[in-house]
């Protein structure tokens, strides 16, 4: 994974209007530091909770349900229950994105879990001043892999686990209780012996090849838009002071916004979000449908990006 994954404004590149960003939290390192040893870290009394649960079901209601049984006065935030069904690639993503905004201390719950049952360990993890509790799967991956330090832990303490276990439902069983002690003040390190070896990762990463980079889109928002893999500061090492030329599906855009009212209402644009990540938009409309992209196949679609011609 490249370096920078969590930034902060530093100044404007008005001509292109490219945010300059610095790395914040996790600076990057080619091997990713797991250490060992006691925690001194003060729980903030916050669970956060992610999975592909969906709201229709009663599944969140029991992981809460089990949480407060345990800690009544516990505050639980849901990141969200719609991400794809199995897509691990996808909740790693957005628990990256998301956990440096909560208070040091949260524990963060993230429960996408098609190996259920199977041979998958259970991993807690102390990463960046959080907890998270959750399969080891490559979930927590990219948090590993942007952590100075890192302590994995294999779940196996099972005074910590509901007393009744099922194949099928470790979220309500495992991890909801764990996540529910670690909210308590227990120490991730009382819950069993240090991991060395956690599940890694593919997580796609933008490229150049012959003058274009090349990413993708990694998700899309509850509007339409596409979010991609580039990153503000890889965009802007790329095209130095040329202009870009942003191709996704059937949509070509040459130029960078700054806002989505940059545009015209249904006319397709660009621009860095706020979490520092090239979005391809629509002004008042859906980019995902714009782009004419069949919408089971959204995530993984290339994106390209070139530089104005003759400007280099």
């Amino acid at each position: 994974m490249a370096g920078g994954l969590f930034y902060e404004v530093v100044k404007l590149d008005l001509a292109n209007n490219l945010p300059y960003f610095r790395s914040m939290n996790f600076p990057t390192t080619g091997n990713p530091a797991l250490t060992f040893g006691e925690s001194t870290m003060r729980p903030s009394g916050i669970i956060t909770l992610l999975t592909d649960f969906g709201l229709t079901d009663p599944y969140v209601a029991m992981m809460k349900g089990v949480i407060l049984s345990i800690n009544p006065e516990v505050l639980l935030v849901d990141i969200s229950h719609q991400i794809k069904a199995g897509s691990i690639l996808q909740a790693a993503g957005i628990i990256r994105e998301t956990f440096r905004y909560f208070p040091k201390g949260t524990v963060h719950v993230a429960v996408v879990d098609p190996g259920v049952g199977g041979t998958r360990r259970l991993m807690g993890l102390e990463a960046g001043d959080h907890l998270f509790v959750g399969p080891d799967n490559g979930i927590f991956w990219p948090l590993i892999q942007g952590s100075k330090q890192a302590k994995a832990t294999h779940l196996t303490e099972s005074k910590y686990f509901l007393s009744k276990i099922s194949w099928t439902f470790h979220g309500r069983e495992i991890f909801s209780p764990v996540a529910a002690h670690l909210s308590l003040g227990v120490a991730l390190g009382e819950m069993g012996p240090p991991m060395g070896d956690p599940m890694k990762l593919e997580f796609p990463g933008p490229h150049e090849k012959e003058g274009i980079l090349y990413g993708q889109i990694i998700r899309v928002d509850n509007f339409g838009n596409l979010i991609t893999n580039i990153s503000s500061n890889k965009l802007r090492r790329f095209l130095k002071k040329a202009s870009p030329v942003i191709e996704v599906g059937n949509l070509t855009i040459t130029k960078l916004s700054h806002i989505y009212g940059d545009t015209k209402e249904g006319e397709p644009l660009a621009l860095i979000n706020s979490s520092a990540w090239l979005e391809v938009a629509v002004n008042l409309g859906r980019a995902s449908e714009y782009a004419g992209l069949d919408s089971g196949e959204t995530i993984g679609t290339l994106v390209k990006v070139r530089r104005t011609e003759g400007t280099l």
